[in-house]
């Protein structure tokens, strides 16, 4: 770790020489306890947002509707006056996102925790969302065997997840249905990911935008510096 803040300096020296002093201004220490600091912060709150009433059913950026290939049968459904079960459908797959990604914070802080030196280069010196795609990349396969579990008993209590899988499945072994959205629980799980990367890549954007707004001084130190 000694040579960490030194590393981002140089890295920073060829990408822009203006900000090289700013950033060798801060310590190892400064540098990889803001970082990880911010990286807490930002998925804290994405969770909190996501994981409560409505956190996806009233988000339209999030909200999972059926997959395109079933719109079809949704309309067929509405049409003939079972527009009421769809709703359910629909509303119990969000509830499900919705309960599953309160399970998110442990494993996205275990992440910051096993953050490498490299990857906390990489993430201060990256692109804007350099951190999501971290969690995104180390993450993803422990938060899905997280999640499964939890949306497979929200479905259940929904008798038409049993048709939607009936339906799917036949759907897929003729090609009109992509294969991984041919189980109801599957393509729950994976939606409520792309949902919760979504809204920390929002949080992570803001932070590098507006450190000041962060409520940590280190986080403000380190992305203020960055950001000059």
């Amino acid at each position: 770790m000694r040579h960490f803040s030194v590393a981002i300096a140089l890295v920073l020296a060829l990408v822009c020489p203006a900000m090289a002093v700013t950033i060798a201004g801060l310590s190892n220490q400064e540098a990889v306890r803001g970082l990880k600091e911010a990286l807490v912060l930002g998925a804290d709150k994405a969770v909190s947002q996501l994981g409560t009433a409505d956190g996806f059913l009233g988000n339209a950026k999030v909200r999972i509707p059926l997959p395109d290939s079933l719109r079809q049968a949704e309309s067929v459904m509405r049409m003939v006056g079972m527009g009421a079960q769809a709703d359910e459908l629909i509303t119990s797959m969000n509830r499900a996102a919705e309960m599953a990604v309160n399970e998110a914070k442990p494993l996205l802080v275990d992440a910051v925790k096993r953050m490498s030196v490299q990857d906390a280069k990489g993430i201060l010196t990256g692109g804007d969302d350099a951190a999501t795609q971290y969690f995104r990349r180390t993450t993803s396969d422990a938060l899905t065997q997280r999640f499964l579990p939890i949306v497979k008993q929200m479905t259940a209590r929904v008798n038409l997840a049993q048709l939607y899988n009936q339906y799917a499945g036949q759907a897929a072994a003729f090609g009109v249905i992509d294969p991984k959205d041919a189980n109801i629980d599957n393509y729950v799980t994976r939606k409520a990911l792309d949902g919760l990367f979504l809204v920390i890549a929002e949080q992570e954007r803001a932070i590098r935008k507006d450190p000041v707004g962060a409520a940590s001084n280190i986080v403000q130190k380190v992305f203020g510096a960055i950001g000059r």
